[in-house]
């Protein structure tokens, strides 16, 4: 029998953004605030749905910059100076995730270091980075006093599990090299890792085992004081992709 579309169900494709940084040493999501139905007023993670003549990558990087005027490269292209790491991380089909209709989510987790303050666009009324623990926050009250309200639709979902791949990720590759500017110093990186993890890290072990991981870090020749003390030497990531041994995180 030939194919008929109109024998199945309709049904939309949105992308949903992780995106993180490291802001005033503590791990930070990009959210907006909904200026539309559904969800009005509710903060949500960026993102919105896939148009006919692009790809997954294509929507993600333009949901990105439509909402919130900030931008993204995928690494396979080459590197731009407001570049910043891009992959997808995981696929959600629940059939009752969002009321308007049958809508599959691909979630791409995005992660840079430095990124500007995001300015809202598009569906959004408001964009600001808040920290992850924050957002993941059932009632209480944000740090600016703010009641806090669960994330729209299933994004605390996607952005625990974003958190958690970064988490994961980090150990076993040199993907924290990521938040960090292209010349960066062990205090800095050892920053990142207590960030994300959520931990505090001692620094003399910590110095040892990044600089004694083959191809993890490359001394640049450098040195910089803006950590303030003695001048601390500048690193820049390796060629390493995997670390061995890994990062493992402490137990807390």
């Amino acid at each position: 029998m030939p194919y008929d579309p109109s024998a199945f169900p309709p049904f939309a494709v949105t992308v949903d953004l992780v995106v993180l940084t490291v802001r005033r040493h503590a791990l930070c999501a990009l959210a907006v605030r909904r200026g539309e139905a559904p969800f009005q007023g509710r903060w949500a993670l960026p993102g919105g749905f896939v148009r006919a003549d692009e790809d997954l990558a294509q929507a993600a990087a333009r949901e990105l910059a439509e909402e919130t005027g900030l931008r993204v490269h995928d690494p396979a292209v080459p590197a731009q100076d407001n570049g910043a790491h891009l992959e997808q991380l995981a696929t959600y089909g629940d059939p009752e995730r969002d009321p308007r209709m049958r809508v599959v989510s691909v979630a791409h987790l995005a992660l840079a270091p430095d990124l500007p303050a995001p300015r809202a666009g598009g569906d959004a009324s408001n964009a600001r980075w808040a920290p992850v623990e924050e957002l993941l926050q059932q009632g209480g009250h944000g740090r600016d006093g703010e009641p806090v309200a669960p994330l729209a639709f299933d994004h605390a979902r996607i952005l625990s599990d974003g958190v958690e791949r970064a988490r994961s990720k980090i150990e076993y590759s040199s993907l924290a090299t990521a938040f960090c500017p292209p010349e960066f110093t062990v205090g800095e990186l050892r920053r990142v890792y207590e960030a994300v993890w959520g931990v505090a890290l001692d620094p003399r072990n910590f110095h040892r085992k990044v600089t004694g991981t083959p191809g993890f870090l490359v001394p640049t020749g450098g040195t910089t004081t803006r950590q303030g003390g003695r001048p601390a030497q500048l690193f820049r990531a390796g060629g390493a992709t995997l670390l061995n041994p890994p990062m493992l995180r402490p137990e807390v």
